[in-house]
């Protein structure tokens, strides 16, 4: 199966969770489909090649397939789906795909918990970082919106 095709049975699956999850109050957080990806921002990344730093994931995914997860707090479904785009991820390297997680929280705890629950749920292809509660800047993540999927290639979403 190319990687498009994939790429493409995964944005579908990823919908039909998020939708699920957001069918009773559909909350408009983010950019919506064929806007641009509003641009680099620089969260706390807890994993990954720059833990520790804050780096701009946007810009090192470039214009490959991303997959970005923001969210509130981490808990027991989130977690399923982190565990299933760094699958996906894992599996689809040969075509770049980047994917990252951006919790928006001031918790002072939070940084330890996502290094724990990486390690014990073996997240190897995602970042975990942290931002802001607001979320980065002109992105618009809705304050009411729990979780907000980003799937976007050539900066596009």
């Amino acid at each position: 199966m190319n990687f498009f095709r994939m790429f493409a049975v995964c944005t579908l699956g990823l919908g039909l969770v998020i939708g699920s999850i957001q069918a009773a109050d559909a909350i408009k957080s983010g950019p919506q489909v064929e806007e641009n990806v509003p641009g680099p921002f620089h969260p706390l990344n807890v994993t990954g090649e720059s833990a520790g730093q804050r780096s701009c994931l946007y810009c090192s995914n470039g214009d490959n397939p991303v997959a970005v997860i923001f969210a509130r707090k981490p808990d027991e479904s989130l977690t399923k789906l982190i565990k299933k785009i760094d699958e996906a991820t894992g599996k689809n390297s040969t075509a770049m795909m980047g994917s990252y997680v951006v919790f928006l929280s001031d918790s002072q705890d939070l940084e330890a918990k996502l290094k724990a629950m990486a390690t014990k749920e073996k997240v190897k292809n995602t970042v975990l970082s942290i931002d802001n509660p607001a979320g980065p800047e002109k992105y618009n993540i809705s304050k009411d919106a729990d979780v907000t999927v980003l799937l976007y290639t050539g900066r596009v979403v």
